[in-house]
């Protein structure tokens, strides 16, 4: 068995492990000393793509266009690359034990990879549901998307049941994304979820109101308030029904899950202090085990401008997370230190012809503003979301770039608000304002 060491490993092969060499480089990383180890087979992506352009019946997003780090409008790092800047890239290598103590990785092969500082970049996995013992739930077409392992048989799949009827179990980013990227191949499409409206964690009933009325004007069909209790297959295992919870029954060709993620801690569990679900960091990603690093969906970490501990799970946190790292690391190895992480929450999501961006916390009261009727060629609307006399979080749909620049703006400065109809007069001129 191989044994390998490096002075820094990152762990993982998904956004945070690609911004993280990106930022080794641009530090001056000496050839040989960093490794990035991934179980996948291709150099670390913009996982956003594969909701998205991947799933396109024309022109369709494939690698090597979107390595990371385009989707900051950075360097394409291609697998050349990463050798061209001494960084080993180490594919299709799954780590199946972590002794942090002893600073020692061992993959499934039995290789060893020793390290002087480690970063933690493993990010999260799906929930199945399987996991949850739900009968049938291993039938083939039964399809997940975290991966583009999982974009190709989801591509796959759209090929050959083309036209067909998909049902999509979840109401969140992917569920909605996932929709549409279906009702674009010309599938009929079934959305289901528990919930009382799409998107719950951060969506009010009147922003959701808007998603599921246009939703259901491109042809998406929505059962809320219930979920998906079995499976039914055909003789040669393909899925071909969904039995729901309220005993209604859905044909399906294809089925795909989207009912959230967990963060993959378990290689370290017990080694590392944890909190909320993810490793706990301070600001600068420093995890309690010393040369350790936690960064992107898997860190809990100091949210300083709200003054409390959370875990992010979004692309914008997973590049941000990795590059103050390694700004930290290599900072602390010339005795000096960088910043404290004041992250400003931010999310987006694209469908259809629709474009949203939100920023900050959607706590408190919230008040909607502009047009939002589903019906309009081209809607244009937003919301606030007051807390104490302040407005701390921010949402707008078909903004410009401008316009979610004053978004992120007022979100990060939390202004006095006067009161919620003064706010929904004034509208995106509030925040521009700021």
């Amino acid at each position: 068995m191989a044994e390998k060491s490096f002075k820094y490993i990152i762990l993982g092969g998904g956004v945070s492990a690609g911004y993280a060499a990106k930022e080794f480089a641009n530090q001056g990383v000496k050839p040989g000393e960093l490794a990035v180890i991934s179980k996948e087979a291709v150099a670390p992506y913009e996982r956003p793509a594969l909701s998205k352009g991947y799933l396109f019946p024309e022109g369709a997003a494939r690698l090597p266009g979107f390595h990371c780090c385009v989707g900051s409008g950075g360097e394409k790092l291609l697998p050349e690359s990463y050798k061209q800047k001494g960084i080993e890239l180490i594919l299709s290598t799954e780590i199946v034990k972590a002794d942090l103590a002893a600073k020692t990785l061992v993959s499934a092969a039995g290789d060893v990879f020793k390290y002087e500082t480690l970063i933690i970049a493993t990010g999260s996995t799906v929930l199945r549901l399987t996991d949850f013992g739900v009968k049938g739930a291993d039938s083939t077409n039964i399809l997940y998307l975290r991966e583009i392992d999982d974009a190709d048989k989801v591509v796959e799949a759209i090929k050959a049941k083309k036209g067909g009827k998909a049902v999509v179990v979840g109401g969140g980013y992917i569920g909605l994304e996932l929709s549409s990227a279906l009702r674009i191949n010309d599938f009929d499409v079934t959305m289901v979820f528990p919930e009382p409206w799409c998107m719950p964690r951060l969506f009010t009933a009147d922003i959701a109101a808007f998603y599921e009325t246009y939703y259901t004007n491109k042809g998406v069909k929505i059962i809320k308030g219930t979920v998906a209790s079995g499976f039914t297959a055909h003789p040669n295992g393909e899925v071909n029904e969904v039995q729901l919870k309220d005993g209604r029954s859905l044909e399906a060709d294809i089925v795909i899950v989207g009912v959230g993620a967990k963060p993959l801690t378990s290689l370290f569990k017990g080694q590392v202090e944890e909190d909320k679900g993810g490793i706990k960091t301070d600001a600068f990603f420093k995890t309690s085990v010393p040369d350790v690093y936690a960064v992107g969906d898997v860190a809990t970490f100091p949210l300083k401008m709200y003054g409390d501990m959370r875990r992010v799970e979004h692309v914008d946190h997973s590049r941000k997370s990795a590059e103050q790292a390694v700004k930290a690391i290599k900072a602390a190895e010339g005795g000096g230190t960088v910043e404290e992480y004041d992250y400003l929450p931010f999310f987006y999501s694209r469908s259809f012809d629709l474009s949203w961006q939100f920023y900050g916390d959607n706590v408190g009261d919230s008040v909607l503003f502009g047009d939002s009727n589903p019906s309009n060629p081209k809607p244009r609307f937003g919301a606030y979301w007051i807390q104490d006399g302040k407005v701390v979080g921010a949402f707008m749909e078909g903004g410009c770039g401008d316009e979610n620049k004053a978004l992120a703006k007022v979100a990060k400065a939390r202004p006095v608000a006067e009161s919620l109809d003064e706010l929904a007069k004034q509208g995106i001129s509030f925040a521009a304002k700021i």
